[in-house]
């Protein structure tokens, strides 16, 4: 059965934005499982998704301190459909990023990751995916905040969309 997802990263609420925009909202409450690879900032908002959302895999980022470490792990893994999915803030420097990331998840199919506020999507030679969701809420060099969605089904993500979030 077709699992739709939402994948959202380095969302820095309330420091960069009160709050996430419409947009991210309405796709996280009608997503199957939310993927959340870090820099919440504060537990309110992991609260808010925890009670909109059907099921959330997250994880902590680099601003991330205190409940949220305690909550949140490092890496977070779950096989959706067929999909082995990790989760991690940060990989490093975009260059060598994908053997990088092969070498270090050598047992998944995708990985979502944050902390550059920008979107990537990747394929590592052994076929590891690696997807970043971008900002929702800072786009720092961006031309607009971003954040993902795909459906896994039969073993494999399909149909992944960077949203574009209105200024």
């Amino acid at each position: 059965m077709p699992v739709s997802l939402v994948m959202t990263a380095d969302t820095h609420v309330p420091k960069r934005s009160r709050d996430l925009p419409h947009a991210l909202w309405t796709a996280i409450e009608a997503a199957d499982l939310v993927v959340h690879a870090g820099d919440w900032v504060d537990a309110a908002l992991l609260d808010l998704i925890e009670k909109r959302s059907r099921r959330l895999l997250a994880v902590y980022g680099n601003n991330d301190h205190g409940p949220l470490r305690e909550r949140l792990p490092e890496v977070a893994r779950a096989e959706v459909e067929g999909v082995r999915l990790a989760v991690v803030h940060e990989t490093g420097d975009a260059k060598g990023r994908e053997a990088r990331c092969a070498l270090r998840f050598p047992d998944d199919d995708v990985l979502v990751f944050g902390h550059s506020h920008i979107p990537w999507d990747t394929t590592a030679p052994t076929g590891l995916r690696l997807l970043n969701p971008g900002s929702p809420t800072d786009r720092r060099r961006q031309p607009h905040g971003t954040f993902l969605t795909a459906v896994a089904a039969g073993g494999a993500l399909h149909d992944v969309t960077l949203h574009a979030v209105p200024r």
